[in-house]
């Protein structure tokens, strides 16, 4: 059986005993007195730790287990349900790893029903996604490639945007409305776009360049290049060496992008995602350019519909793997990522690309390799949405389950890893614990959302002994990331010959901001 039951130091005062003693504590009992147990020293210096005033009036949970055994070394909170930010993609991410396969593609389609005379089509062109969150500007030019080179050179009907392979609800469960034009919180469609290799997909980027005089307009220019972005802009060049105040945001319900403050004079090129109202119709109009970059002209417009059942694929673009896409989206917590990858599970095991499927689908999975799923709940894959719920018990259930799956390397190496300055090594955790036991050792997914910070993963201690440990704490006003650090340092310096004490305040090696998941430029 592929799932190793907790050993609880809860409930029962038996259990309790035979904990302390595994863990090298000492069970005392006197007469009929209730049984008091010695706390080890990791113990010890792990409520030290937690024993924090940054914890007055908020809460933490802290489960720490032996990743072989499953025996429980430390337990505080670990049934409690806690926000667990983007913790919430470990059950996303290992679910798409079971049910869709590593070696999934998604693809993109090129698709009609008229015939083609003389290199001109007669009827419309669909454009049809499958879900691809890493489709580029390159990709869709390589399907007008692959049309050009069939033969054709003019389409006389329109261009239709179809993304029916997923459901038409573009956000996730109680998004909040202020994040929309953000690049993490971008909508989902089966149909979409990415401006970059870190795939943000449903964004583009709007670079910035400060003109040749003070008081000159502010550059902007749209990458990828397209029409559907309107861009309007009273932002002014400054003097040099003054404060750069620029803002770019894109305003609720329309494409319309507001530019506003100013750009010193000779500063370098600025950089914002923005998010994209209907990504659909984005894509086309990205595909349309290159069409007409391959020669191939168009007479109709560009509209979204469902593709006829009859349709032949004239050009297909497939994806990266899903396993190699667990690199992207772990390494930088990727939302889009998630939540692409919830609705294509739901689409194929229960033909239906809507979260609520796919939700199913992911619960069905981690119950499966036994976590107990009544106790938490989904709303989303990414943690995006506060009504996600999820115990350290299920969060480390999960961890030490996968261990058996044949792709659980390919997943783990995929995790951010502690120290590591590689921006696709180290991932959301390159710039923390640096230069310390923990470093090129812990393995975790980091969480961040306004008073949620969350860490969970692997790590390997002093004596060699692999740990699975979740550690979330939510609403919080001062935050705790220095005592999540300290206590993956702990778990990583721990020997039971000399343990090692360590203080939050020793490990700070980059501002706040940093470490923040939605902090692009970090």
């Amino acid at each position: 059986m592929r799932y190793l039951p907790r050993v609880s130091g809860r409930g029962v005062i038996t259990a309790v005993a035979v904990l302390a003693t595994a863990a090298g504590g000492v069970a005392i009992q006197s007469g009929t007195a209730p049984t008091a147990v010695q706390a080890t020293p990791l113990q010890t210096q792990l409520d030290t730790l937690l024993n924090d005033s940054r914890y007055n009036g908020s809460q933490v949970a802290l489960v720490v287990r032996d990743a072989t055994t499953g025996e429980t070394l430390y337990d505080r909170n670990g049934g409690q349900r806690m926000l667990p930010a983007s913790n919430t993609k470990l059950f996303s991410s290992t679910a798409a790893m079971h049910v869709l396969g590593p070696s999934y593609r998604f693809h993109t389609d090129v698709l009609a029903t008229g015939p083609v005379h003389s290199g001109t089509l007669l009827g419309s062109l669909y454009l049809k996604g499958y879900g691809d969150p890493t489709a580029l500007e390159s990709d869709y030019a390589g399907l007008a490639k692959q049309l050009a080179d069939s033969g054709v050179r003019r389409v006389v009907g329109d261009l239709i945007a179809d993304d029916t392979y997923f459901d038409h609800v573009r956000l996730g469960d109680s998004w909040a409305w202020d994040d929309e034009p953000f690049y993490y919180s971008a909508q989902i469609s089966a149909l979409t776009l990415a401006p970059d290799t870190d795939y943000d997909s449903g964004t583009a980027i709007v670079e910035s360049r400060p003109g040749a005089t003070v008081g000159a307009p502010v550059n902007l220019t749209l990458v990828p290049a397209n029409g559907v972005l309107k861009l309007v802009s009273t932002a002014k060049t400054g003097a040099a060496g003054s404060s750069n105040t620029l803002s770019i945001e894109r305003e609720h319900g329309t494409n319309i992008v507001r530019v506003t403050g100013s750009v010193p004079l000779g500063a370098s090129v600025g950089q914002e995602w923005v998010t994209v109202w209907e990504p659909e119709l984005y894509a086309a109009d990205v595909f349309r350019r290159a069409l007409a970059a391959q020669g191939i002209s168009m007479v109709g417009q560009i509209k979204n519909a469902a593709s006829p059942t009859t349709a032949r694929v004239l050009a297909r673009d497939e994806s990266m793997t899903v396993g190699e896409l667990m690199n992207p989206f772990l390494k930088l917590s990727n939302n889009m990522h998630a939540e692409t990858l919830v609705k294509a599970m739901g689409a194929v095991a229960e033909a239906e690309g809507s979260w609520p499927a796919g939700l199913g689908v992911v619960t069905d999975y981690a119950q499966s390799v036994g976590v107990d799923t009544s106790t938490i709940r989904l709303s989303d894959g990414s943690g995006l949405s506060r009504k996600v719920n999820v115990t350290a018990d299920s969060i480390t259930d999960l961890l030490i389950a996968v261990q058996q799956e044949p792709w659980w390397q390919q997943w783990y190496d995929a995790l951010p890893i502690a120290g590591n300055a590689q921006r696709f090594v180290g991932g959301t955790l390159r710039s923390r614990m640096a230069n310390t036991p923990a470093a090129n050792n812990l393995h975790g997914k980091t969480g961040s959302l306004t008073g949620v910070t969350s860490l969970s993963g692997y790590v390997t201690n002093a004596d060699g002994r692999k740990l699975v440990f979740s550690m979330m704490s939510n609403n919080y006003l001062v935050s705790p990331r220095s005592i999540e650090d300290a206590v993956g340092v702990t778990l990583a310096s721990w020997s039971d010959q000399a343990p090692v004490a360590i203080a939050p305040n020793t490990l700070r090696t980059t501002t706040e901001q940093c470490d923040l998941e939605w902090e692009k430029a970090c």
